[in-house]
């Protein structure tokens, strides 16, 4: 890629990821029940409940994506989302272990979700890099 145009494309992209974060993060808020469906049991601490997991990832979600806009965190928001990523890929491993809980979602774009994940931590650093 022409280096003149690299920083156009990273804003762009940045912009993008931001985005949709921010909507995937306020959908945990408007329609829980789904995320709360595909929490791993064996990941729900003692005292909590897979809502409040749902919750919790979909403000850092918010959090992540608006901090990408924002000059001075924008690093730390990627790291942040890289470390976001990680904490969600056993919802994705239970999605495809157990197709029914993704719903009306194909089988086939639940696995093409796990790899996306590796995709999604690369944007997250590209796009915070100082």
């Amino acid at each position: 890629m022409d280096t003149s145009r690299a920083p156009r494309a990273r804003a762009a992209v940045r912009v993008v990821l931001a985005l949709a974060m921010m909507a995937v993060g306020i959908d945990h808020f408007v329609q829980p029940s789904f995320f709360v469906r595909i929490v791993p049991d064996a990941f729900v601490p003692r005292g909590a409940t897979a809502l409040l997991l749902v919750q919790v990832s979909g403000f850092f979600e918010v959090l992540g994506g608006l901090g990408l806009l924002i000059f001075r965190v924008r690093r730390a928001a990627g790291i942040g989302l890289v470390l976001l990523y990680v904490a969600v890929f056993p919802a994705n491993v239970n999605m495809v272990i157990h197709p029914a809980l993704g719903g009306t979602v194909p089988l086939w774009a639940l696995w093409v979700r796990l790899p996306l994940q590796l995709v999604l931590i690369a944007l997250a650093l590209w796009v915070s890099r100082r």
